[in-house]
């Protein structure tokens, strides 16, 4: 390909040489008729479009312009020779900055000057590669010009590697925050609330600021083993970060003391660091759990507003809040099983079980879709297809006795998978307190594909939760 050097500003040979292009796939792309057709054929050579437009950028021909990239607080430069219709295009920045002049000197923090190179070839070619590291960078310059599209696109990247489990959703967190973009934070939010256990052993808990961990621990929807080892990552946290003591004494009034059992309970008041140091604040509370654990629930109620965060139960792993539950090939048939759970987290329901049934069902079909062999004229009907039906999960408790007076009971089904050798949360379904299944349980999901996003193996990773909610029945006078 022949090299025509810089053109004069004001110069049409590249806008000529562009043109050139366009037409040329243009072209190729009509329509046809022949022999009367009343169709005509499609030729599409807009590949062949991209590569030139790759060329026309690697190798400078016909650009009237130069972009020097200049690192922040190096001396560092990188030279772009390029074309200001093609930046124009996508770029009302651009076409500002290179109205009248043919060289540019534009100044960016390291990280995006690393990437500017990928950030100009989506100007020409509308596709990048991105990693993990690159993807701040990139949203940076795309927010920066004003190219809304790769905007979009890097952040659709961020959120989807965030349900995956690759991407450090602290980081991007506290990005999102900083540049408004509220979609992304609360991907961010979810992923960190379904995976604290994950991000709490990792170096990304070390990052985590203070406004993000009160976030967090405001949250029900929190999954980990129990409140215990909420409390061991947020005296982790207060070891790494020292905030100011106002800032410890929040966040540790923010832990649902009434579901740690009393033994624990003891333990950490003589062994914690941050108790030692923040106790007072929280004196309250601890004796407020206490007071809970020591009295029947119904008897607690009559005298003290159970209806607080502090007596919700977060959505813990441990045996006697739930079971996991593995689902070999789930479209195949029907399944069930059956698991107990504490009645409640008072110390007086210790002892106390209730035993549940689970029907799992993946092609089961609404009563407007069942089969109907004949009208009322006679004439034969066709039948639904299996996969008009949709998953199922029906959560039952074997019986119901006064036991359960006072309480109720709140589901949650945790959808698991396999990401980078950790099984992380994907999809979590609430039910309703009168209910018993989620109406939009696994709606989406494909359980027939082999690699859906749903499976492990071909296998469908549950883990089932049982929430007990107590209320204030009788409202005595202090």
């Amino acid at each position: 390909m022949l090299r025509l050097g810089f053109a004069k500003p004001g110069s049409w040979a590249s806008f000529w040489a562009i043109l050139t292009l366009v037409g040329l796939a243009t072209r190729a792309a009509h329509k046809t008729d022949v022999g009367g057709e009343s169709t005509g054929t499609s030729i599409n050579h807009s590949q062949m479009l991209l590569q030139r437009l790759q060329e026309l950028l690697r190798q400078g021909n016909a650009s009237d312009v130069v972009v020097r990239v200049q690192a922040a607080g190096t001396d560092e430069v990188r030279v772009f020779h390029a074309h200001r219709l093609l930046l124009g295009l996508h770029s009302e920045l651009f076409r500002e900055l290179l109205s009248n002049q043919s060289e540019v000197v534009l100044q960016e923090p390291r990280d995006c000057a690393a990437v500017f190179d990928k950030f100009i070839r989506y100007l020409y070619c509308g596709e990048l590669t991105v990693l993990l590291a690159q993807a701040i960078p990139l949203h940076k310059l795309a927010t920066k010009y004003g190219v809304a599209s790769l905007q979009r696109g890097v952040a659709d990247y961020m959120r989807a590697h965030l349900a995956g489990g690759a991407g450090p959703a602290v980081g991007w967190y506290h990005y999102a925050l900083s540049t408004g973009d509220d979609a992304l934070r609360e991907s961010c939010l979810q992923f960190l609330a379904w995976n604290l256990s994950a991000v709490a052993g990792s170096a990304e808990w070390g990052a985590v600021s203070p406004e993000l961990l009160a976030q967090l621990l405001r949250r029900s929807d929190l999954v980990l083993q129990d409140e215990l080892e909420l409390f061991h990552a947020l005296e982790a946290w207060l070891g790494r970060a020292r905030p100011p003591p106002a800032v410890a004494e929040r966040a540790l009034r923010a832990i649902r003391y009434p579901m740690i059992p009393p033994a624990q309970l003891f333990q950490l008041q003589a062994r914690s660091a941050a108790l030692a140091r923040h106790g007072p604040a929280v004196a309250d509370l601890l004796l407020q759990a206490y007071q809970f654990h020591a009295a029947s629930p119904l008897h607690y109620a009559k005298f003290f507003d159970v209806n607080g965060s502090a007596f919700l139960p977060r959505n813990y792993l441990a045996p006697s809040w739930g079971a996991p539950w593995v689902i070999n090939n789930p479209a195949r048939d029907d399944r069930s099983t059956s698991f107990q759970t504490q009645l409640g987290p008072s110390g007086h329901d210790s002892g106390r079980r209730v035993t549940w049934n689970v029907l799992f069902s993946p092609r089961w079909l609404p009563v407007s879709l069942r089969p109907v062999y004949a009208d009322a004229a006679g004439t034969a009907l066709p039948l639904a297809r299996p996969e008009d039906g949709r998953p199922r999960l029906v959560v039952t408790p074997a019986s119901s006795g006064g036991d359960a007076a006072g309480v109720s009971f709140q589901k949650t089904v945790l959808v698991g998978a396999r990401q980078h050798g950790r099984l992380l949360v994907r999809h979590a379904y609430s039910f309703h307190q009168s209910s018993e299944e989620a109406g939009d349980f696994l709606a989406h999901a494909d359980l027939q594909r082999r690699n859906s996003e749903y499976l492990v193996e071909n296998a469908l990773h549950l883990h089932l939760i049982i929430k007990p909610v107590y209320h204030t029945l009788i409202r005595t006078p202090k």
